[in-house]
């Protein structure tokens, strides 16, 4: 039996939800948002769990989506149909993972994504459903593939930041690391990545110390200003996108480079800023 793309374990009120695909930095794979929802599911029916810790095993949070062999694969594969394409194919497949994403926010228990390494690309949207993000000084967030081939289906940037700095992140495709993403208001804390472990325990305990019913009425209140704010169709647009930015001729291009050259390659030359 192949090892689970997300493991849990609960102690005492804390229930802690570890990506775990270390060897490819917890790449995500076709499994892995079933998997990270599951877990997310089995937390809110716990009735001893007041609070979910979503961190990543070995070295990084979340590299993204582990794109190399679809991108290095010729066409069709999930994500780059032959032409003409349907839009509505990407929606289907690209709205589950968003939804499964969506879980820890939409969860009724309070969410903690703890950052360690990198969290980017579809990593990061990951860990900005969290309701709160912990991050290491030296760790990088932000989304690459802003600049070619992708668009966040989250959408959580603009939220979290607001129209300018989500545009700054967005026009750009830069990473960041923690000081600057906590400077910016994206993530909650940013600490010595010594210290991150202990920050997020004595944050989580500090959390789990109030009443279930406490915790679910505050976020359900705060959340649902975001769903009067245009969340769900700002993510649909989102969504859309995601699947067009990956079929306008560029992303064509950076398909075929990546056939040519190897994905490695092809991220490298786009995140240059040369072309």
């Amino acid at each position: 039996m192949s090892q689970p793309t997300v493991l849990f374990e609960r102690a005492g009120r804390v229930a802690r939800l570890t990506l775990n695909r270390p060897e490819v930095l917890n790449a995500i794979n076709d499994e892995l948002p079933d998997q990270l929802r599951a877990a997310v599911e089995r937390a809110n029916t716990d009735p001893e769990v007041h609070v979910i810790v979503l961190a990543g095993a070995g070295k990084a949070f979340c590299a993204g989506y582990d794109l190399k062999r679809y991108a290095e694969t010729p066409r069709p594969v999930p994500g780059s149909q032959d032409m003409p394409w349907d839009p509505m194919i990407d929606y289907q497949l690209m709205s589950r993972n968003t939804a499964c994403f969506m879980s820890l926010w939409r969860s009724l228990k309070p969410t903690v994504a703890k950052v360690h390494g990198h969290a980017v690309a579809g990593g990061s949207d990951i860990a900005l459903c969290c309701d709160l993000v912990i991050m290491a000084e030296d760790a990088k967030i932000g989304y690459p593939p802003a600049r070619v081939w992708g668009c966040p289906t989250t959408a959580m940037w603009v939220y979290r930041v607001g129209a300018e700095r989500a545009k700054r992140m967005l026009l750009t495709g830069d990473l960041i690391d923690g000081r600057e993403a906590k400077a910016m208001g994206l993530v909650t804390e940013a600490v010595p990545a010594a210290e991150l472990d202990a920050r997020v325990e004595a944050l989580v305990q500090r959390m789990a110390s109030v009443p279930k019913n406490q915790l679910m009425m505050q976020k359900l209140m705060v959340n649902q200003a975001y769903e009067n704010m245009g969340l769900a169709s700002t993510q649909l647009i989102a969504t859309l996108f995601d699947g067009v930015a990956r079929h306008t001729p560029e992303g064509v291009a950076f398909k075929a480079r990546s056939e040519q050259v190897g994905f490695a390659q092809a991220v490298r030359e786009r995140d240059s800023g040369t072309s």
